[in-house]
């Protein structure tokens, strides 16, 4: 071969050379299946893990307050479950039910307890408590104190209504007096603040004039004690009249979960 031969032949085109094309596609395409699962998994397991922690709690609410089978309780849990379990405490759990008996009458109650441990020997964060009366359910209340005359009990915001009889010489006189609750060592204490006799506005120095000893029993106050209807550990806070109910605020030790002092009924002086 001559050396003008040699110097035309044409060199190999690198740059043109192709190099195999890799397939990565499949890889994402891998990667995308197994997050998907993954996330599958999780709110599966998510779902698993709350609805067991619910009917437990529902089951041991039930059993403590001695509910019947069929009776509903909500159970509500914020947050998603599996990371609080796994951290040995729930965030916030709240838990209602309608028409729970309190000793001699009963009322719907909502309880939203913060730091619950899932293990045994820690306490609660705490907890706050609300008990809703209706009328009905709040004359079975009163219907416990000695001289109330509870079946005439009403509602009318912002006060706990009753009427009752005042009798002189065989002559009955109606009255009705309007109530505002409040709380005062843990009781709640309703205290009269108007007069209606015979369908005229009146005070309570004139109905004592009048009625003499009679008139205490309309212009006096009358505590009403829960806290031989309620745990140790629970303490009534405030309490109002709210449309057509009345509602009492409580605050719940958090100590109460371990403390078998707190879990026991407290009593009345």
């Amino acid at each position: 071969m001559s050396a003008d031969d040699q110097a035309t032949q044409q060199l190999p085109d690198w740059e043109h050379t192709q190099a195999p094309k890799r397939r990565w596609w499949p890889w994402l395409v891998a990667f995308a299946i197994v997050v998907v699962l993954a996330i599958v998994a999780w709110f599966a397991a998510e779902a698993i893990a709350r609805d067991l922690v619910s009917r437990t709690i529902e089951g041991e609410v039930s059993e403590r307050l001695s509910l019947p089978a069929d009776h509903e309780v909500d159970v509500e849990v914020a947050g998603m479950m599996i990371p609080q379990l796994i951290g040995g405490s729930l965030t916030e759990v709240t838990v209602s039910s309608d028409d729970v008996p309190v000793g001699a009458f009963e009322g719907d109650v909502t309880i939203t307890a913060t730091d619950v441990p899932i293990r045994e020997g820690a306490d609660m964060g705490g907890a706050t408590a609300t008990v809703t009366l209706d009328e009905a359910q709040l004359q079975g209340l009163l219907s416990t104190i000695d001289g109330f005359p509870a079946e005439s009990v009403g509602l009318a915001e912002p006060d706990v209504t009753m009427a009752t009889e005042l009798q002189v010489f065989g002559v009955g006189f109606p009255v009705g007096v309007s109530m505002t609750p409040s709380v005062t060592d843990g009781d709640i204490v309703l205290t009269p603040t108007s007069f209606e006799l015979a369908g005229a506005q009146i005070d309570a120095g004139q109905l004592s004039q009048q009625f003499g000893a009679l008139a205490d029993v309309v212009v006096r106050d009358w505590t009403v004690c829960l806290a031989q209807y309620i745990p140790a550990g629970v303490t009534m806070t405030d309490v109002r009249v709210d449309g057509d109910v009345l509602v009492a605020d409580a605050d719940v030790d958090g100590a109460i979960v371990n403390d078998p002092a707190l879990q026991a009924n407290g009593t009345c002086g």
